[in-house]
């Protein structure tokens, strides 16, 4: 879990809205270093030297398991048999769920604000997932291209440094802003709800946030979005739900990419998605090429269904 592992140290950077089209590297936002109401925790010893990641050490934080490691007589050693979930040391399981629950509570009060918004502007949000290659960029690139003439849409990138995806998606003509988390891992609602300001007016259309290439700690962090779809690859192997289910836990869609190459490196469809529905039953599944654009008829209708859904219960509430 980051708060431990130390990884949202950097700072993050968001677009200027004015900024669209040029190379943002190295552009830091221009308010004060409050990260958007990221606040994490520093521990050393078990004690707490620092309230905030405003601070640079100069230093990483390896932590040491070597008292893991010369466990003798066993061919495992589970650090996540902890109650918290993980184990670092100098932190005790109590601690460490503490921490967790004060950062995810502040996220989650802003992701609350966020979907407010996003509901007054009829406006679905699609949160997508993945590990690094997985072909998100690539799968956005095709879907806007082919969904912006028949509603508003716009994305917000993630990645640790460069614009390089949110000059992708703007070279199809659809509004992007790119925040570069620096080390951080993911993004949290604070910083989407950031960019959105920065975005040009979506009411009535979608909005796909594509988070940093990650596939442990975008699961815990809600960003306001309808769901999260996690981007699985032919080519990333059967066993990933297995080995990251937090992930494939919290997305309502897995969204088999790649899939052309299935016969190529003898994939096994079946086998992935009954490993997916062991760790979530409810997951929807569906394939598709993002270079042939196989499957994407079946996405857009997915797509709409999800939007009729949000739209109902707004309805409802207006009779």
């Amino acid at each position: 879990m980051c708060n431990v592992c130390g990884c949202s140290k950097g700072t993050p950077s968001i677009e200027r809205a004015d900024a669209q089209g040029a190379q943002t590297q190295g552009d830091h936002h221009d308010r004060a270093h409050g990260h958007y109401g990221h606040h994490h925790d520093h521990m050393h010893g078990g004690e707490k030297v620092h309230d905030s990641h405003n601070h640079y050490h100069g230093h990483d934080h390896h932590h040491d398991h070597s008292d893991q490691h010369a466990q003798r007589g066993g061919a495992l050693v589970d650090c996540g048999a902890d109650p918290a979930g993980l184990k670092t040391a100098g932190i005790s399981g109590e601690r460490a769920i503490q921490i967790e629950r004060d950062i995810l509570g502040k996220n989650n009060r802003i992701a609350a604000d966020n979907r407010a918004r996003f509901l007054a502007d009829d406006l679905i949000v699609f949160n997508l997932v993945s590990g690094p290659g997985a072909g998100k960029t690539s799968l956005l690139v095709r879907a806007v291209s082919e969904l912006k003439g028949s509603r508003p849409v716009g994305v917000i990138e993630g990645d640790q440094q460069t614009s390089n995806d949110a000059d992708r998606i703007r070279a199809t003509g659809v509004p992007a802003i790119q925040i570069n988390t620096g080390k951080g891992c993911h993004l949290d609602a604070a910083m989407v709800g950031e960019a959105y300001r920065r975005l040009p007016p979506l009411k009535g259309g979608i909005l796909f946030i594509e988070n940093v290439g990650n596939l442990v700690c975008p699961a815990a962090f809600d960003l306001g979005e309808a769901c999260k779809i996690v981007v699985f690859s032919a080519a990333d192997g059967e066993d990933k739900p297995l080995k990251y289910p937090d992930m494939f836990a919290a997305s309502s869609l897995m969204l088999i990419n790649k899939i052309d190459l299935a016969p190529v490196i003898d994939f096994d469809l079946a086998q992935t998605i009954e490993y997916a529905r062991r760790v979530n039953p409810s997951i929807e599944v569906l394939t598709v090429s993002a270079r042939t654009g196989v499957g994407f008829v079946g996405l857009y209708a997915w797509i709409r269904k999800q939007a009729a859904h949000q739209r109902r219960p707004v309805e409802d509430a207006s009779r």
